[in-house]
């Protein structure tokens, strides 16, 4: 029988969709942004976490999300 951990990890293996655009590790968390029908979505270890309008706000937000995600 599947259990619901090894079906959401078997869905995010792979990139998301959309055009890649930007990636970083922050203290050991993976931030990703990909240009998806024209906003930016940011990934936070391959979980959707926002979109945005422009790069500079979706990297900033990531970043700093990344940071206080692992105090």
């Amino acid at each position: 029988m599947i259990n619901f951990k090894d079906l959401r990890e078997k869905k995010m293996k792979g990139m998301p969709a959309g055009e890649h655009v930007f990636d970083k590790k922050v203290n050991g968390v993976s931030v990703m942004i990909h240009k998806e029908k024209g906003k930016f979505v940011v990934y936070i270890d391959n979980e959707k976490l926002d979109s945005f309008t422009s790069k500079s706000a979706a990297q900033k937000f990531g970043i700093e999300f990344a940071k206080e995600y692992k105090k």
